[in-house]
């Protein structure tokens, strides 16, 4: 049975959206290490369909660095909607937006489903128990608009597995869902 990990670049305000915006003056080395590593331990993405829409387009473009683009472009997506018909990107699977069928999923899959970014997907999986792991990157960065992690959320206790401080102050934490 597989693991759903989420992995986002948060502000220390809650901040997840366009970190291109404000997260690569703390990339070094170690961020660099850190997100190789749960890239490596992916056997395949999960993701919402807004972030398909976007990564869809740009890691098939000429722009894309081609080697990290690979990776994306290689490995096998799954894509939890309730409207997206349509899955041109190779390897994609399209996944109803159901709590039974991402289960399902779970079940068929060996290894790690990382979820990068989705926001709302993410809060979705926790309300239905589906998310096994939650690690942040979380910079020293308030950065005072855009969306947040936990917006309009209900109480989720998590219990924090691991944590490491980086040399810029970014802070690498993982947590894990508790039962309530």
């Amino acid at each position: 049975m597989g693991k759903i990990i989420s992995y986002f670049f948060i502000s220390l305000d809650g901040v997840v959206e366009s970190p291109d915006k404000w997260h690569f003056p703390y990339w070094n080395d170690e961020m660099g290490g850190a997100v190789e590593a749960g890239m490596q331990q992916a056997s395949g993405l999960l993701m919402g369909r807004k972030l398909y829409e976007e990564w869809s387009t740009y890691w098939t473009s000429p722009e894309a660095d081609q080697e990290i683009a690979g990776f994306f472009n290689d490995r096998p997506k799954y894509v939890v909607s309730s409207t997206l018909e349509k899955a041109d990107w190779a390897n994609t699977t399209i996944v109803p937006r159901d709590a039974a069928a991402v289960r399902a999923l779970k079940e068929e899959v060996a290894g790690n489903l990382q979820l990068s970014g989705s926001a709302t997907t993410v809060r979705w999986l926790l309300a239905n128990g589906l998310l096994d792991e939650l690690s942040l990157l979380v910079h020293p960065i308030a950065v005072g608009s855009g969306q947040r992690l936990f917006e309009d959320t209900p109480t989720y206790p998590l219990k924090l597995v691991k944590s490491e401080t980086f040399q810029t102050g970014v802070l690498n934490l993982l947590y894990v869902p508790e039962a309530p």
